[in-house]
């Protein structure tokens, strides 16, 4: 059963990346259209984070009335609506208010579709759930990156809001119709449903913290990466293609790290590794002739843990205060999300680099590791922390 719910919420997840890439892959025309910079394409992009930032831990709490599913339906219905008001939008403060009202339903998706896999495998193959589960991001960017640049070249910039949108329905349709919630959970309690202890307090801000940077280079590589080859002559659609190729692979290879986590452990190991990768890749970004051979690194290898980061998340948080952690853990993650595409896109417009921004995501790629340690250095504390408090009874 764990594994049906599982492919449901991975198919109804890709609208996500499906809407979130719209503006992304029309920025250029957005340019044309209404004279914007990149520094302000950049804000556009990150308003997709805007909400979660103040609306993290209210809807974190809403999960004591409000069952999962329906949450996970109105939060696909804000997406699609979003998506339609930047449609209709005729300026930049329309569509970045569309941009707003989808951020909101990310917010909800995100929060709610981790809680729920986190709910069906707990104690088992979580690393490999989560991998499966948050490879539906990629894989909604990586139809974007080739879809929305295709349609808005022929039918122009509104359009791909429009498809995004049309899909963020159907999932709902199928959340509600088809969705289960795991029965045998413990009772979430109002009075404790809030209380999280001083373990979990620094477990969940290592957790986000890894979350937040790792997402946030991945961000800036798929906003800019593109600009980096275009500068090396090739053109905007070709661009986006081999860009798209390292969102592709990370869907199978995501699905095998966690399977390796699940089985063999040393995630430190195996993060340390993929980050490594990562850094190099975005390297050999700029190198001519390098384009596809840094996209294959970079999806075979570095975006491979995505799920095993997440997965820190499930590890840092008992089930009766997994919502409300959850809704801690997106609040810090929404702020790293929110400043890195304004950042990156100021960046490029003082240096005139393309490259620039991708200097970004690599030091930011650089610090998952360090957070992925502290959060085995405060889970390993756990048992200290117990074995003393006996001692001192």
């Amino acid at each position: 059963m764990r594994w049906r719910i599982l492919a449901l919420l991975f198919f109804a997840r890709i609208g996500m990346g499906f809407q979130f890439q719209t503006l992304a892959s029309v920025g250029d025309g957005l340019i044309v259209a209404f004279g914007l910079d990149y520094a302000s394409v950049g804000l556009l992009i990150g308003l997709f984070m805007a909400p979660g930032l103040i609306l993290a831990l209210p809807a974190g709490y809403l999960g004591r009335l409000i069952s999962d599913r329906d949450m996970a339906v109105l939060g696909l219905m804000a997406l699609a609506m979003g998506g339609l008001v930047s449609a209709l939008a005729g300026g930049s403060a329309g569509i970045g208010a569309g941009r707003v009202i989808a951020g909101i339903g990310f917010l909800v998706i995100n929060l709610y579709f981790t809680k729920m896999v986190a709910d069906w495998f707990e104690g088992r193959e979580i690393a490999t759930a989560m991998s499966i589960l948050v490879m539906s991001w990629p894989f909604g960017i990586a139809m974007g990156q080739v879809g929305h640049a295709w349609v808005a070249d022929l039918y122009g910039w509104r359009v791909p809001f429009q498809i995004a949108s049309v899909y963020c329905l159907l999932a709902a349709s199928a959340v509600f119709f088809f969705y289960r919630a795991r029965s045998d959970l413990p009772a979430v309690k109002s009075g404790g449903a809030g209380r999280l202890t001083r373990q979990e307090w620094l477990l969940v801000l290592c957790a986000s913290g890894a979350w937040g940077v790792f997402n946030a280079a991945y961000v800036t590589y798929l906003s800019f990466g593109p600009k980096v080859l275009q500068d090396l002559g090739q053109t905007a659609i070709a661009a986006a293609g081999v860009i798209s190729v390292g969102s592709w692979l990370m869907i199978g290879s995501g699905a095998l790290c966690g399977q390796i986590v699940d089985r063999f452990g040393r995630r430190n190991l195996v993060l340390t590794v993929c980050m490594s990768a990562a850094v190099i890749a975005l390297w050999l970004l700029s190198q001519p002739g390098a384009g596809l051979a840094a996209s294959l690194l970079f999806g075979l290898v570095g975006m491979a843990p995505a799920g095993v980061i997440m997965a820190l998340a499930g590890l840092a948080l008992r089930p009766e205060v997994r919502a409300f952690g959850m809704g801690v853990f997106f609040t810090i993650y929404y702020a790293i999300m929110l400043a890195t595409p304004p950042a990156a896109g100021a960046i490029l417009d003082a240096t005139g680099q393309a490259q620039g921004p991708i200097w970004l995501a690599m030091i930011l790629f650089a610090c998952v590791v360090p957070l992925a340690i502290g959060f085995k250095y405060f889970k390993a504390g756990s048992g200290m922390f117990a074995q003393k408090a006996r001692t001192s009874i």
